[in-house]
């Protein structure tokens, strides 16, 4: 036997298939991309209003004219015969 094998049709005997496709494969390449994400923190000030009692001395008073009756009668008071000196 030979190992000739000669093929009576030459390609002209069975026709061409259509092609068969396998589900795809994927290959994922992930980029990232910086997005800004604002953030707000909220801060609340709260001003607290306090009375605290401070002692305020105050001091009244009053003042009042008497008037003084002078009596009639005055005392006799001697002067003396000596000259004062300045």
């Amino acid at each position: 036997m030979s190992n000739n094998h000669v093929n009576p049709c030459e390609d002209k005997c069975c026709p061409p298939l259509p092609a068969i496709f396998d589900p795809p494969q994927y290959i994922v390449n992930d980029y990232f991309h910086p997005q800004v994400q604002p953030i707000v923190h909220q801060i609340e000030v709260i001003n607290q209003h306090h009375c605290v009692p401070v002692p305020e001395h105050l001091y009244t008073y009053k003042e009042k004219d008497i008037m003084c009756n002078v009596s009639s009668k005055r005392k006799s008071t001697k002067t003396s015969s000596k000259k004062r000196s300045r």
